[in-house]
This record gives structure tokens, C-alpha cells and sequence, in this order.
């Protein structure tokens, strides 16, 4: 029954299809730039300047968004369950929605969660290794599953704000 009630009013259409294959893009190429990063470090804190604003820079974030639970002695399963039952969620949500750009805005996000899932097996910490800055200022080091789910947070804004209901 419970089942029954979880796959109601799902649409397993070209669209969605399409946008599970765009979150396996994405979780691809957010871990393949890791495991390059990651070699090119060994792993250890580097910086290489590309841009007057843009390093490269390999940086450990043991904890969630910006080192928050940094230290939780927990280890990397409940935050990879997090990211897991998260990304069930968002795959349930993607099936059930109509409209194109809130399953794109899913996709990102469920690419980017299962990524940074995924490095805290694999190195019980998330790599990060963007880092933009504006003169001495620095943003949070971040990485390609982080923008991924930015993004869709902010596509998912904008389908709430300007879809027009018909």
C-alpha cells in the first residue's frame, strides 16, 4: 500500500528519463574532476592560480556546507545517508513534476548530492577545490557537486516564482 501511495501521479516519461541521465552526467563529471584534483594534490593542500580571481586549490571539508559537523565523531554514514534518502526524495519529486525545469532543477541537485555522498566513503571528507575570490576576499572552497546543487536550488526558485499555473 505504502508503495502504491509512493508511486502515484509518477510520470516515467522521455523527460524524466532524460533528467535521471543529466544527474548521472553530473555525478560523473563532478567525480572525475575530484579524482583529477585529488591526483594532481596527493591529496594535500595546493593552490595554483588560473585567473585573477580563480584558484585551483585542493581543501578537505569534513563537515557539510561551508565545515559545519566538522567534527562529529559519526563518521561519513549518517551524512551519506542524508545525501541518500535526500536524493530518493528529489528522484520521487522529479517523477511526480510536470514541468521540464523543476526536473532539471532536481537533477542537479540529486547529481550533486549523491557526488559529495560519494566522497565521504570514499575519503570520509568532501573535496573541494574551487576557490573565487575578490581582492583579499575568499568564498568557501567548493566544488562541481556544490554548484550543481546551487544551481538547481536557484532553477527550483525560479520555477516556484514564474510558473504559471494553466
Amino acid at each position: 500500500m505504502m508503495i502504491r501511495r509512493l508511486t502515484d501521479g509518477m510520470v516515467l516519461n522521455r523527460s524524466f528519463w532524460l533528467c535521471l541521465l543529466l544527474a548521472l552526467v553530473a555525478l560523473t563529471a563532478d567525480q572525475l574532476i575530484k579524482l583529477w584534483v585529488v591526483g594532481l594534490s596527493g591529496g594535500d593542500p595546493m593552490r595554483i592560480e588560473l585567473l585573477p580571481f580563480l584558484n585551483l586549490v585542493m581543501a578537505w571539508n569534513r563537515g557539510v556546507s561551508f565545515g559545519f559537523l566538522h567534527d562529529s565523531a559519526l563518521g561519513p554514514w549518517p551524512l551519506l545517508a542524508l545525501a541518500v534518502g535526500f536524493s530518493v526524495f528529489l528522484v520521487i519529486w522529479m517523477a511526480r513534476a510536470q514541468q521540464v525545469l523543476l526536473r532539471l532543477a532536481l537533477a542537479l541537485m540529486i547529481g550533486g548530492a549523491l557526488g559529495n555522498g560519494i566522497d565521504r566513503v570514499r575519503w570520509e571528507a568532501v573535496a573541494d577545490y574551487i576557490d573565487f575570490f575578490i581582492g583579499g576576499w575568499h568564498f568557501w572552497a567548493f566544488n562541481l557537486a556544490d554548484a550543481f546543487i546551487s544551481v538547481g536550488a536557484a532553477l527550483l526558485i525560479a520555477d516556484s516564482l514564474f510558473r504559471r499555473e494553466s
